[in-house]
């Protein structure tokens, strides 16, 4: 535990509930950002023969390789030294970790003790934030009570009871999208979205904000998201109830259909989204990390002073997000023939594959009788009921990591900004 004098200020701690993917990976990312200078995280539970299991396992991983070498390169040494058996207490690369094996239910972990102010959960078993601190089963508001300021949350937020609304103390913020909109005198309860939602929001921002690309009609997006943890190894029976049995087929050798909250999501963090019909999908396949998104989307076509329709072309596209990339390292413009293990690990919110892009212009007949509450007027004035609306359709290519390089690094940052605007 760090200790501190009356005349200097308490150096930050970061809690950790759950030691999972997302868990790992932000030990891991904090660990090499060193901007907490002690990490305390709540296992619940023993696990293997003790701390020589959990070292290993922190330090050795399927998809990025050994911890030290991901931080330093190949001819990196070992950077995790056990330090207290008993006590749970190790040193990763200069840091100090303590790794609590008590407690599972959120209400009873001693953050207050170790001085975490802030606390990720990445455990997925708390979404929602209206249940009450002491429920039996419990709540991630159990962190507030063990003593963290706000506690970030490593997925969406779910309410289950729909006739409750969200509460005032909770939010949905992404970095680089809208996480200056963090208000420490309200908010406790932070989500940090989704790995999909994180990536979409940045392909979607830049084109709300430019002028030609602004009139999106409509949109809609698919992701090829790599396996999970939520999906079998092999197939087996699904649990009572359940909805979606695709899920419990094995990952290893199919293609398999799913939905994601991606688009709804993105609402909660780009509110002009709402006025577009936005809906969005998912393809699980069996890789274990790098996702892509692809995104549809239709603009209504302008025309210049000439009078001739101003084509929203693929060129346009990527001088949109070339230009963004330039100012923003949060988007990443490539041109290369790129595969998926190319990106793995890859620090950006999502890498725009600007070869791949392509554009149609079109013109879609519209029926005036058919549109409501037009004056009769109106029709009778223009004569041809039948107008040709100049469209045009875009696709639009993103890869992310979404394990450690596009979703843990983005909450990683959120996460520092967070703790340093509520000190």
């Amino acid at each position: 535990m760090v200790k501190s004098s009356k005349s200097e200020s308490r150096l930050p701690v970061l809690g950790i509930n759950s030691l999972g993917r997302i868990g790992k990976l932000s030990l891991w990312h904090h660990v090499g950002r060193k901007y907490f200078k002690e990490i305390v995280v709540n296992l619940g539970r023993d696990v293997g023969t003790g701390m020589d299991t959990i070292a290993r396992l922190i330090e050795a991983d399927g998809t990025y390789g050994l911890l030290h070498r991901f931080l330093y390169g190949i001819k990196a040494q070992p950077v995790i030294q056990i330090t207290d058996n008993k006590n749970g207490k190790m040193i990763i690369d200069g840091i100090p970790v303590t790794i609590l094996r008590e407690e599972r239910n959120p209400l009873n972990i001693p953050w207050r003790q170790y001085g975490a102010d802030i606390v990720v959960d990445c455990s997925g078993n708390f979404k929602d934030p209206t249940v009450p601190v002491d429920d039996k089963k419990g709540s991630i508001r159990g962190h507030l009570n063990g003593g963290a300021k706000v506690v970030i949350h490593s997925a969406p937020f779910k309410i289950n009871n729909k006739a409750l609304s969200t509460p005032d103390d909770t939010t949905t913020l992404i970095y680089g999208i809208n996480h200056t909109a963090f208000d420490r005198k309200k908010h406790l309860l932070v989500s940090a979205a989704s790995c999909t939602t994180t990536a979409l929001a940045h392909m979607v921002k830049p084109l709300l904000g430019n002028e030609e690309t602004s009139t999106i009609l409509t949109a809609s997006m698919s992701t090829i998201h790599a396996v999970t943890n939520s999906q079998s190894v092999l197939d087996k029976l699904p649990k009572a109830g359940e909805k979606d049995i695709r899920k419990t087929r094995s990952i290893l050798n199919n293609i398999i259909l799913t939905s994601t909250g991606a688009a709804k999501t993105l609402i909660e963090v780009i509110p002009e989204v709402k006025n577009i019909g936005f809906m969005g999908d998912s393809i699980r396949v069996p890789t274990n990390t790098l996702s892509l998104i692809i995104l549809n989307a239709t603009f209504q076509a302008r025309q210049n002073e000439a009078g001739e329709t101003a084509s929203i072309n693929t060129k346009k596209l990527n001088e949109i997000y070339r230009k963004v990339a330039q100012d923003n390292l949060l988007v990443r413009f490539t041109m290369q023939q790129n595969v998926s293990t190319d990106l793995i690990g890859e620090d950006a919110a999502v890498i725009i594959e600007g070869q791949f892009n392509h554009t149609r212009t079109a013109y879609i007949p519209v029926d005036l009788s058919h549109i409501p509450n037009l004056p009769e007027g109106l029709l009778h004035g223009i004569g041809d009921r039948m107008l040709k609306v100049p469209v045009v359709h875009a696709k639009i290519f993103g890869w992310y990591d979404n394990e450690y390089g596009s979703y843990t690094n983005r909450m990683g940052d959120l996460t520092v900004y967070i703790h340093k605007n509520i000190q």
